[in-house]
């Protein structure tokens, strides 16, 4: 599955990544964001129709080592969420990418997309 640095991703400097699909908005954390974590044990994240914005707190994420808030990376209304991470939230650490991804999101202003972070752009955040 894709990783860091793939051309098709947005991130945000919470260490999110966004994929475009299907008209939603694809949303996990990225490889460095599980790493730092350690063994993620919960999460917690809002139903199908819950409304967030930007920026704003829409759940947490519980490892062995802290409790974080998830950021919103664009407003919009949660489409999906990943119903497996109910019973295997460990999928965010061994695919970020791939079935450890968070929740869907229909974007009220599609455009917010095109404003989160390049992969170059968050490469080097990484890097600083």
């Amino acid at each position: 599955m894709d990783d860091e640095g793939s051309q098709e991703l947005r991130y945000t400097e919470e260490h999110e990544w966004v994929r475009l699909e299907n008209g939603t908005l694809r949303v996990g954390i990225t490889s460095y964001a599980q790493d730092q974590l350690g063994d993620v044990v919960f999460v917690d994240l809002p139903e199908p129709g819950t409304q967030v914005e930007r920026g704003q707190s829409f759940g947490e994420i519980e490892s062995t080592k802290s409790v974080s808030d998830l950021y919103a990376p664009v407003s919009g209304v949660i489409a999906e969420r990943n119903e497996q991470l109910d019973s295997q939230p460990d999928l965010v650490n061994t695919e970020p990418f791939g079935d450890g991804w968070l929740v869907a999101i229909e974007a009220s202003d599609p455009g917010q997309f095109d404003d989160l972070l390049s992969a170059d752009q968050y490469k080097t955040l990484l890097e600083s």
